[in-house]
């Protein structure tokens, strides 16, 4: 997860160039090597860490990601990225999304799916506005979103993902 943190980031700086290639050091003293790839307008970060853990972060604007589990964009929103992440512990995607529905209609709306992908809601919280939710099934299916009101409407970010054989 620590990787993922440090690379999140360096996801964000890949439109700066064709290709970019490095290696990241954290404050533990663990190593990451890294290529960012953006020549077909998306970018792809490839990592291998010095304990072999790997990790692969596709990104691109606007729609086009497949939810796992049967999850779907929220009707109506605009997607603003989304990423799939794919790590030696399990793969994801995440979609930052804009919509002008209310941050309870959104929440409602990903409650109902993620009861209908066998996942229990363990966290419910509303926070200044901002509604999240987030659970987990028992064969290692997971999500999470934040629904959060701004100035161009709500903005949401969604967070799908499996562990190995889940």
């Amino acid at each position: 997860m620590r990787t993922i943190i440090t690379l999140l980031p360096l996801a964000l700086l890949a439109a700066c160039g064709s290709e970019q290639s490095g290696t990241v050091t954290d404050k533990n003293g663990e190593t990451t090597n890294f290529t960012i790839d953006t020549d077909s307008g998306t970018s792809e970060v490839r990592a291998t860490g010095s304990n072999g853990e790997e990790v692969v972060i596709n990104t691109a604007g606007g729609a086009g990601t497949a939810l796992p589990l049967g999850f779907t964009t929220y009707p109506g929103a605009d997607v603003v990225s989304n990423s799939t992440i794919t790590t030696n512990d399990g793969a994801g995607s995440v979609l930052f999304m804009q919509t002008s529905d209310r941050p309870e209609a959104v929440m409602e709306f990903y409650k109902k799916q993620a009861a209908a992908a066998g996942i229990a809601i363990a966290l419910e919280s509303n926070t200044n506005g901002a509604r999240t939710i987030a659970g987990e099934g028992a064969d290692g299916k997971n999500f999470m979103m934040t629904a959060t009101t701004g100035d161009g409407g709500t903005g949401v970010q969604l967070m799908v993902g499996t562990k190995p054989g889940g």
